[in-house]
């Protein structure tokens, strides 16, 4: 519970930074949607005119954009980006931070195994995501409701939420995994950042070729789109069954590495 609680203080200015970031983008995304609301511009006019492949980068989707539903559903894949980049990065650091800063001497005078450890680290990981999911929740019920005009749309947030919080978990457990295997900490962040930015471009090349839907499976930001979770399919099967297996092997992952590695202190 020490290190638990250490993890957590550790890295609560960088969750408060994010959280201010998340609300902010919620906020200003929704604010350009009643601006344009209010001044009559038809947004789906507006979308139509532009080329497949900046409808696809954008996530216009199948969205009715004169909604604020459909509005908030094109601006949930960028929500759906900060919180993965955040997630992994998180569990990469908080794997390898004490080799990074050269105090790996920390870890051995505990009297806990490195199972303890890790069990920790990755239970304050959990915490963090977890945190920065519920203020994405709040503070986009309270921001889109207020643009809403009456519109139900607390139900697409929640189920939104909950497919973002399971990507999360999967790019927490990448970060820790990678950070656990590689020799060299410091580029643990990196590696885990680059693989989550190579599977957000395979999304995009996926939704700009439809003979390409095939390998959707290879990437997590193809399980879980807003598209498909805001008009009644909910959350896909496969999809979270897929997700759960991925997260058990590469938690496993984590643990193995972790114990047969030699950590520079």
């Amino acid at each position: 519970m020490n290190i638990y609680r250490k993890e957590l203080k550790s890295h609560r200015k960088s969750l408060f930074f994010w959280c201010i970031g998340v609300i902010l983008m919620v906020a200003s995304g929704m604010n350009k949607y009643s601006s344009l609301y209010s001044s009559g511009q038809s947004m789906n006019d507006l979308m139509a005119d532009m080329p497949k492949s900046m409808q696809a980068i954008m996530g216009v989707g199948a969205f009715d954009l004169s909604k604020a539903s459909g509005y908030y559903g094109m601006l949930f894949l960028y929500l759906v980006l900060m919180s993965s980049i955040h997630a992994a990065m998180l569990g990469a650091t908080i794997i390898a931070k004490e080799e990074r800063d050269k105090t790996s001497e920390f870890l051995f005078v505990k009297p806990v195994s490195r199972e303890k450890i890790i069990t920790a680290k990755l239970l304050a990981a959990f915490t963090n995501i977890a945190i920065f999911n519920l203020v994405t929740f709040a503070s986009s019920v309270v921001i889109v409701g207020k643009v809403s005009d009456g519109e139900k749309i607390n139900g697409d947030i929640a189920i939104t939420m909950l497919g973002m919080f399971i990507l999360q978990l999967l790019f927490m457990v990448i970060g820790s995994a990678v950070s656990a295997f590689k020799k060299r900490p410091k580029t643990a962040a990196s590696l885990a950042t680059a693989i989550l930015l190579l599977t957000f471009v395979l999304s995009i090349v996926i939704d700009l070729n439809e003979n390409l839907d095939a390998l959707k499976y290879l990437t997590p930001f193809k399980y879980f789109e807003a598209k498909h979770m805001m008009v009644g399919d909910g959350l896909e099967v496969v999809s979270v069954v897929l997700s759960l297996i991925i997260t058990a092997v590469l938690t496993y992952g984590t643990f193995a590495f972790y114990k047969k590695r030699d950590l520079n202190g």
